[in-house]
């Protein structure tokens, strides 16, 4: 099968997971079911129809409003969607037809997922953390079984450990400069960084920090955050680890060269 025509079906099914990205990212910071009661409009709180609920699409067709109540509806849920199609197309690309692609376009769900709770609330929830990188573990696990790169595989973990013990060890340095989250989000990307390579977890480590530092020394420039805010890392961590999944072992191979 054509990687083109793969990624293609990825990109469909980006759009419904980015669908229920939404609601994990909304329901669980708040403690709520991801699944009861069903979609509602936040504004007149009619129950959305289900041709309302196609990812995208409807909210394309009625116009960024409710059919109901003619409130607005934030453009979030069409981007994440949108969002999530093309990180699911762009593992296909990136990471090829191997038997690791699930354990992949699972990490880009969860991880998208963790942005979106961050930056709303600044904190990295367990109960979307523990049991995404447990799955993520077992659907590796089985990938690199199935590709019989079973050694390849406990290179991810112990890079996963390497990068959890840098931010450990950061974090107690800063002393309120990293949350705990950002510790255990870094094992989960140090989990997938390390399956490609350990120059790649090094490009995913170093754009990280680059990024997060950037996006702090932007927001007291502009006056937008002081110096004792707290600024959400774990999506520069994250889009520092997409960054080095497709370019990392290039950087790694430019700068090693140099």
């Amino acid at each position: 099968m054509e990687t083109s025509l793969v990624a293609g079906v990825a990109a469909v099914f980006g759009l419904i997971f980015g669908s229920f990205i939404n609601v994990v990212a909304y329901r669980i910071p708040a403690d709520m079911s991801v699944v009861s009661p069903p979609s509602a409009c936040p504004s007149c709180e009619h129950p959305i129809r289900h041709r309302d609920n196609i990812p995208l699409i409807s909210w394309l067709l009625l116009r960024g409003r409710c059919r109901d109540c003619n409130a607005r509806i934030s453009a979030r849920y069409p981007i994440v969607e949108l969002a999530t199609a093309v990180l699911f197309s762009a593992a296909v690309v990136v990471i090829g037809l191997e038997a690791v692609l699930p354990a992949y376009l699972w990490f880009a769900g969860v991880t998208l997922t963790l942005v979106l709770t961050d930056l709303d609330v600044h904190r990295i929830p367990n109960r979307i953390l523990y049991p995404g990188t447990i799955v993520g573990i077992v659907l590796l696990l089985g990938g690199a079984v199935v590709d019989g790169d079973i050694g390849t595989f406990w290179r991810a973990v112990a890079g996963g450990a390497f990068y959890f013990l840098l931010f450990l060890i950061l974090a107690l340095m800063a002393r309120g400069g990293f949350g705990f989250g950002d510790v255990k989000l870094a094992f989960l990307l140090g989990l997938f960084l390390t399956y490609q390579s350990w120059e790649v977890l090094g490009a995913g480590i170093a754009l990280g920090i680059a990024i997060g530092g950037a996006i702090a020394i932007l927001l007291l420039i502009t006056r937008r955050a002081g110096r004792k805010a707290k600024i959400p890392f774990g999506p520069a961590m994250v889009f520092g680890a997409y960054a080095a999944l497709v370019f990392g072992q290039e950087l790694a191979d430019w700068y090693l060269g140099s």
